[in-house]
């Protein structure tokens, strides 16, 4: 199996997450980034500043992209935990 790629800590991020039902290299790179979502989600904090941290985009000079990147990759981050975390699981990196 090819290696995968390692969780960075500051990504390229897309402007819409993978909606696949397999984990991409994308998702992989992108872990961090989806527990620090839920964690932002878990202690309520509001979306626009969850953007400008972690996607690094003002919400309020292009509200509609930030939005849109930040609803798709929560509902990703949301996948992974329900589903996604069984990938992980099952991959054999051969360590």
């Amino acid at each position: 199996m090819p290696r995968r790629p390692r969780p960075t800590l500051d990504p390229y991020i897309a402007d819409v997450a993978p909606t696949v039902e397999a984990l991409t290299d994308y998702d992989y790179t992108l872990l961090v980034v989806y527990i620090r979502m839920l964690d932002a989600e878990a202690a309520k904090a509001d979306w626009r500043e969850v953007v400008r941290v972690l996607f690094k985009i003002d919400p309020e000079k292009e509200p509609a992209r930030a939005l849109r990147m930040y609803d798709s990759h929560m509902m990703r981050a949301h996948w992974m935990t329900q589903q996604g975390y069984r990938h992980l699981l099952m991959e054999d990196d051969g360590d």
